[in-house]
């Protein structure tokens, strides 16, 4: 039998049917016997009427065989039989009218007879009384033959009611013979109707007996794996019966408090002396919320071990009713000690973050305002010798004049760079729908003069049209691909390639993107100088470089910038490096 998941109130609406049919079929098997019982006593009645007439009319018989004997012999010993006769033919009628009371028809038939049998006895006697006087044998013949025909009479009526009593005792044979029949058959079926709901019975209560015996099973592994796990994390749960006012809570409570388990009677007053005395009120006012509110709750407060260590502890509590509708407060303790430092060490990291960031903050200022100052006036000056006195100073101030220009330009540069890095990184990241094409265009406008002096050819394919930074896309492909200028090899026109795809997560290389999201895939190739593979990840550093100023001029910091870009848009970016044939940078932009 397969396993049935039967509720408790299907259980009990098919016990009380099953009670109902098996009181119904017993019943009706009861009906059955009881009518069993009757029929085959209508039977033996039956037959009892039919032998006691047979027995009155042997009486009938008997005492005109006895009168016979008289009359032929004269021997007046056949008399004394004779004279009893009446008497028992009266007893076999009463018999008869006690066994015919519950049918008329006989009872009229008894009638008749009864008038018939005395008629009988009258000529009977006449007889007697005739042979006795000597009166002449004309006449004894005639009384006899009169007494012959009464006595035809009672036969005929006799065997009439022994018609009816035969046709009334084969109707009653049948219906006793039918009621024979479905007696063992009302029995089988209230014996097997039984024997299901015994089997039913035994089947269930085995079944939830194994079910239970594995639940418990279950229970109890949950129970183990449940303290175990509470151990681990250091929390313990608790409950707090209202009605009775008590509480109960897990080993593990013991355990944080610094005792042992089952140390101390559990109850609300006894765990509120390990509470710091400013924090209890804390804990009162939490359980009133939940009382009052219905709705969960949660505390925070400090805890005084057994060994007076102090641990602070989260609390969370809720109101629940239980099958029985009693109210219960449960809840769980656990121990954030550890996770409160933690905060409070963070906190602090915070607090140095921010100074840091403010200070970063002036350094933008300074480099944005007060050391361009100084430059730009170092600048104007520069210029201002240039133009005039240049040509007065010695070959050698000439060149040290040089290297002022060279470095005033360099310190230039390096300010617009961290000017522009620091905007990368605090710019308001507004997202718009853009054509890369069009930002793509603006960057190839900006680096017109170097892309003319160089003859570079650029080449692309149709960019898409997805959500960006616009003037940061801009400024990523202006780096990059100012980058590809910048390093391309002497005496040889830079070719520069764009092109882009739609590809999933799972195809970008070393990173953590999601297999189910979609990117853009742009690939940016040159024909340039390139590098060596072991600096694709490096070549993305602060101020990393891996030229010489005398070769490439540079700050190190666009490819920064560039990731930064990238890294802004939840994107990613990788260089590939061929040395003396060029390099290429892919960038990955998700779709959304």
């Amino acid at each position: 039998m397969k396993p049935l998941n039967i509720s408790p109130i299907y259980i009990l609406g098919l016990f009380i049917i099953s009670v109902f049919l098996l009181f119904f079929i017993s019943s009706l098997s009861y009906q059955q016997i009881k009518s069993l019982d009757e029929s085959g006593k209508l039977v033996s009645h039956t037959k009892d009427i039919n032998s006691e007439l047979q027995h009155l009319y042997s009486l009938i018989e008997f005492a005109q065989s006895t009168q016979r004997g008289y009359l032929i012999t004269n021997d007046a010993t056949f008399l004394d039989p004779y004279y009893s006769t009446p008497d028992k033919i009266d007893t076999s009628i009463h018999k008869l009218r006690l066994l015919m009371a519950d049918n008329v028809a006989q009872q009229e038939n008894l009638n008749i007879i009864t008038v018939l049998i005395h008629k009988k006895n009258t000529s009977l006697d006449s007889e007697i009384r005739t042979r006795k006087n000597n009166i002449s044998q004309p006449e004894l013949v005639t009384q006899m033959k009169s007494g012959k025909l009464l006595m035809d009479s009672i036969r005929i009526k006799i065997q009439e009611m022994n018609k009816l009593e035969r046709n009334l005792l084969e109707q009653r044979e049948k219906e006793h013979a039918h009621d024979v029949k479905l007696t063992p058959k009302s029995t089988l079926l209230v014996l097997l109707f039984s024997l299901s709901i015994f089997i039913f019975s035994f089947y269930k209560i085995n079944k939830d007996r194994i079910d239970l015996k594995r639940i418990n099973n279950q229970l109890l592994i949950t129970k183990e794996t449940f303290e175990h796990a509470e151990q681990i994390a250091e929390i313990s749960n608790w409950a707090w019966d209202l009605d009775k006012n008590a509480l109960s809570f897990s080993n593990n409570q013991y355990r944080l408090l610094g005792c042992e388990p089952h140390e101390f009677e559990p109850t609300v007053d006894k765990f509120l002396e390990f509470v710091h005395p400013d924090d209890r009120s804390i804990i009162m006012d939490g359980n009133s919320k939940v009382l009052t509110e219905a709705k969960p709750s949660v505390a925070y407060f400090r805890i005084i071990r057994k060994d007076g260590n102090q641990r602070y502890f989260k609390s969370l509590g809720k109101l629940i009713s239980d099958n029985y509708g009693k109210k219960i407060m449960i809840g769980i303790n656990s121990d954030i000690t550890d996770q409160y430092n933690k905060d409070k060490t963070l906190e602090e990291k915070v607090f140095e973050l921010e100074r840091s960031n403010n200070e970063l903050s002036a350094f933008n200022h300074v480099a944005s305002h007060d050391l361009q100052e100084p430059l730009r006036k170092i600048q104007t000056f520069i210029s201002r010798i240039e133009s005039t006195d240049a040509s007065n100073l010695s070959e050698k101030s000439q060149d040290y004049f040089k290297r002022i220009v060279s470095a005033a330009n360099r310190m230039q540069v390096l300010i617009d760079d961290l000017l522009m890095f620091s905007r990368t990184n605090k710019a308001n990241k507004i997202f718009e729908i853009s054509d890369l094409n069009e930002l793509l265009n603006s960057s190839k406008q900006e680096l017109i003069q170097s892309i003319d002096e160089k003859s570079a050819t650029i080449t692309s394919d149709r960019l898409p049209t997805i959500n960006v930074i616009p003037f940061q896309i801009r400024q990523l492909f202006f780096n990059i691909i100012g980058n590809s200028l910048k390093y391309s090899k002497a005496g040889v026109s830079p070719e520069i390639n764009i092109t882009s795809k739609l590809i999933t997560g799972k195809e970008i290389p070393d990173s953590h993107a999601g297999n189910d999201k979609s990117y853009y895939k742009i690939s940016i190739t040159d024909n340039g100088i390139g590098f060596e593979s072991k600096y694709s990840e490096t070549i993305f550093n602060l101020f990393n470089r891996l030229h010489e100023d005398k070769e490439y001029s540079g700050t190190g910091i666009g490819l920064t910038i560039c990731k930064k870009i990238v890294e802004n848009h939840k994107g990613f970016i990788r260089a590939k490096g061929f040395p003396d044939k060029g390099s290429i940078f892919e960038i990955y932009l998700p779709i959304d």
